[in-house]
């Protein structure tokens, strides 16, 4: 799971070999997209074939027929393009506040990467202008609300679309104007109509799904390693036990995240001369310490099983009907469906929140007096006159009580649609949002219990009953932190130390100083 995305410069699109690696560094840190000769070629012939049938006039969905409940009502091929056209002006219909431009530009990248696949009858010039917009700055405004997650993400991709027929509104590098105005300033032609087939093309599809959630893949996976970093520094402050991660406990279960995670404890806490000294204090420690290996270890194991769906989706061609060169046949399915990506990013959402969970759990050990084996009361110096880390802990715990809300399944909802031709759908964008707003939730509740060890470090040096050596990486992260962040020696306002940790724990250069430090760390 080691990736490095804002290393990734270019990445060449086929429909076919892009990773979530390349799709974070296209999305979030501006990549260039280049379109491969072998996918132009595939296009090419795809579209040949749907020009083709449409001229022959026969029944293809979407092609000589109208979409949904209207596949029954006969399109004459002089009104093909209209149809294509009027799909788009009908289905954006998203509200509430806009998508992040990365997701947008992620949005993008995949429905250009499923087009790249050669079976969606698509002229080619639609996926040159996605990467040319890609490239020069111009993100379509897409609200977040209105999709099913069936029959395609298909209001947040007409709105996406908008901006290629001189429409909507977008953002040309961060200033958001006209979608035309942008197309404008970005020297990209606009188009004055769809052609037949297209309109399905844009926006039947999985895209804004699987890119709300495949960043909150990624940060989730960032996570899942900065909680490991983080639960060993709350270890030094509580003088915890390492018998639990002797590798003969995990390999005799067998369950391979919990056996990573045990091995990156063990790396994690070599050479801590606190955790030395301690060892014989008690017989064992409670479960938000003892059982790290096997509660990040199921996360892991779950995120695991959640990219591999993720990865495959990223390559997938999910719009409808797809036309097949061998035989020339156009079958209408289900590749729109969102329900393979809808019950991971549900997986995804509950297992985020199971990280903030156990983190909540350490850092209320470390502020209450009665768990922490022998630190100062909420961390003070001097108590009473202050409360010290007392609402730190608060804080950490509405959070992940939102998070047991939020990680209610969006997957088993369904509302028909269509004239109940669309009878069951998948909701697995609000599937995938909710996973992104948990995530966030957990980055903070992370920073809290960051914030809290090092305070706790500090306590427990300054009582000197275990000596003061730590492990050099914990050394070199408590000094990152408090380079910006002061030892709370009275109180003060704290919530701008929260502030200056979130920032470190979401900026990713903790984990640059753990690689530098722990470079086999998983």
């Amino acid at each position: 799971m080691i990736m490095n995305p804002s290393a990734v410069k270019r990445v060449v699109m086929d429909g076919k070999s892009l990773s979530l690696e390349g799709f974070v560094a296209v999305a979030r840190f501006g990549a260039s997209v280049e379109l491969a000769g072998s996918a132009l070629r595939a296009m090419e012939r795809s579209r040949s074939l749907a020009e083709k049938i449409a001229g022959e006039k026969r029944a293809a969905y979407g092609i000589t027929t109208g979409f949904g409940d209207f596949q029954k009502v006969a399109v004459p091929e002089e009104m093909s393009n209209q149809l294509s056209t009027n799909l788009i002006l009908s289905h954006c219909t998203g509200t509430g506040d806009p998508y992040a431009a990365e997701v947008v530009r992620g949005m993008m990248l995949l429905r250009a990467n499923a087009l790249c696949g050669g079976v969606s009858g698509v002229r080619p010039v639609l996926v040159q202008m996605l990467v040319e917009m890609l490239n020069r700055g111009v993100t379509p405004v897409v609200p977040q609300k209105g999709s099913l997650g069936s029959s395609g993400d298909l209001a947040p991709l007409a709105h996406m679309t908008l901006p290629l027929l001189g429409r909507g509104r977008a953002l040309y590098r961060g200033v958001e104007m006209s979608g035309a105005e942008a197309m404008e300033k970005a020297d990209i032609p606009t188009l004055s109509t769809l052609a037949c087939k297209e309109g399905l093309g844009m926006t039947n599809g999985t895209c804004a799904m699987t890119s709300v959630g495949a960043l909150a893949l990624y940060d989730t996976i960032c996570a899942a390693q900065l909680a490991d970093v983080i639960a060993s520094l709350s270890f030094e402050g509580l003088t915890a036990l390492k018998d639990a991660f002797d590798p003969r406990v995990h390999q005799v279960r067998g369950q391979r995240g919990q056996i990573r995670v045990a091995a990156n404890m063990r790396r994690l806490m070599e050479g801590s001369e606190i955790l030395d000294r301690c060892q014989g204090d008690r017989v064992q420690d409670a479960y938000a310490l003892r059982c790290v290996p096997q509660y990040h270890g199921a996360v892991r194991d779950a995120l695991d099983y959640v990219l591999d769906k993720v990865e495959i989706e990223l390559n997938a061609v999910t719009d409808n009907p797809l036309l097949f060169l061998e035989d020339e046949a156009v079958i209408s399915g289900g590749n729109f469906h969102g329900e393979p990506m809808a019950i991971p990013f549900d997986t995804l959402g509950i297992a985020c929140s199971e990280l903030a969970n156990i983190s909540e759990r350490r850092t209320e050990r470390m502020v209450n007096a009665a768990l922490s084996n022998g630190l100062t009361p909420f961390l003070t110096t001097k108590a009473g006159v202050n409360s010290g880390f007392m609402i730190v802990q608060y804080a950490a715990a509405s959070m992940v009580s939102e998070n047991k809300v939020l990680a209610h399944p969006a997957s088993v909802d369904s509302i028909p649609s269509s004239a109940n031709q669309e009878d069951i759908v998948s909701m697995g964008t609000t599937a995938a949002r909710k996973a992104g707003w948990i995530v966030q939730n957990t980055l903070s509740v992370l920073a809290d219990e960051l914030l809290t060890a090092c305070q706790a470090i500090d306590v427990r040096r300054r009582l000197d009953t275990h000596g003061q050596g730590i492990t050099p990486l914990h050394e070199a992260l408590l000094k990152h932190v408090r380079e910006r962040v002061a030892f709370y020696e009275v109180d003060r306002e704290i919530w701008p130390d929260i502030v200056e940790v979130e920032k470190m724990v979401r900026s990713g250069e903790l984990l640059e100083i753990v690689r530098a430090h722990v470079p086999d760390l998983e």
